[in-house]
């Protein structure tokens, strides 16, 4: 079967695994994993996106994110291709690090942010990295250290956890740490890995049937909340798609793009394809760049090929043009 899209938005909850390529290391001594979290630490901030939670485990990561200005798939695709291209160069080593594909799942925050925020910073004691909750306190490769203030880190956001936890400071880690030591006696929970709860909780009754009213969905690994929510997130994403059809049925490809935003702008669409940083050129892309991923579905590699520039740079003209769709309320399709 095909795989299935990633969901994603602004303010988009997502806890994410990376495993190794055939289970083997991703980190071999300290050095890896500095270097895995001053990458982290680069992205997250560049991108404005928040992390909760983090974990290093020799064969996978553990990372709990919510999506900011920058899509998730940006962010790791920039995150695992710089640390496996310097791993790899550091170990002599070729080929692929890891595993194809990343899980990716969109979770409930109001109901599972906490849980998972515990679930993952307890990954380095399940897998007996850590003997006690004691070393866990001071252990540098997971968020749960800096949530106990052992460490310093710029890229966590700890006070936004804390918060949830308490006013003050001191009593706000001491509630979090034995929330933290309850979850132990959990062990491993495979429901908090993508769409297991819902399942046996029976909670997608509440699901209606996308397929042409004859398919009920069943589960969606993609998705950890409860019925409700699993639903309007199906449904956005839906809609999302029927858009996408709707564009592609009206003929809508990347020239037919690139022609309206000649026609919005008042100029040649030759100019568009044009290398240089002129001004209205530069506008003409970021516009151009805006409806053909947000609306089209285009991806940053396929335009960064097309344009002759950077994938980071088709990321940076996404938001200007973003900012310009809103400032000057223009529309793909003209009504």
């Amino acid at each position: 079967m095909p795989r299935k899209a990633r969901i994603d938005a602004p303010g988009a909850l997502q806890h994410i695994i990376v495993r190794g390529i055939e289970r083997r290391r991703i980190f071999n001594d300290d050095q890896d994993r500095e270097n895995f979290i001053e990458r982290l630490d680069n992205i997250v901030t560049d991108t404005e996106t928040f992390c909760f939670g983090w974990a290093l485990i020799p064969n996978h990561v553990h990372l709990l994110l919510r999506t900011g200005k920058t899509s998730i798939s940006t962010v790791m695709r920039r995150l695992l291709t710089g640390y496996a291209v310097s791993y790899n160069r550091r170990h002599r080593r070729h080929g692929q690090l890891f595993q194809n594909r990343y899980k990716s799942i969109l979770c409930q925050e109001d109901t599972y942010l906490l849980e998972l925020v515990r679930y993952i910073h307890l990954n380095p004691l399940r897998a007996k990295i850590v003997k006690h909750l004691r070393e866990l306190d001071k252990y540098p490769y997971s968020g749960h250290s800096a949530l106990m203030g052992k460490v310093q880190l710029g890229f966590q956001d700890v006070n936004y956890v804390l918060r949830l936890f308490g006013k003050k400071l001191s009593g706000a880690r001491k509630a979090y740490r034995a929330y933290v030591q309850k979850g132990i006696a959990q062990g491993r929970r495979s429901e908090l890995v993508g769409g297991g709860l819902i399942r046996s909780a029976g909670g997608w009754s509440a699901v209606k049937a996308l397929r042409q009213g004859k398919t009920r969905m069943k589960g969606d690994e993609r998705i950890l909340g409860d019925g409700e929510f699993v639903k309007s997130v199906l449904d956005a994403a839906k809609e999302q798609f029927e858009e996408r059809y709707r564009l592609e049925a009206k003929g809508y490809d990347i020239d037919k793009v690139a022609l309206r935003v000649a026609d919005v702008l008042g100029m040649e669409s030759e100019q568009i394809w044009a290398a240089g940083k002129h001004p209205l050129t530069v506008k003409a892309r970021s516009l151009l760049c805006y409806w053909a991923v947000r609306q089209l579905g285009f991806s940053a590699t396929e335009l960064s090929k097309r344009l002759g520039v950077s994938q980071p740079s088709v990321s940076i003209s996404v938001k200007r043009g973003e900012k310009l769709v809103k400032e000057e309320g223009l529309e793909l399709v003209d009504n």
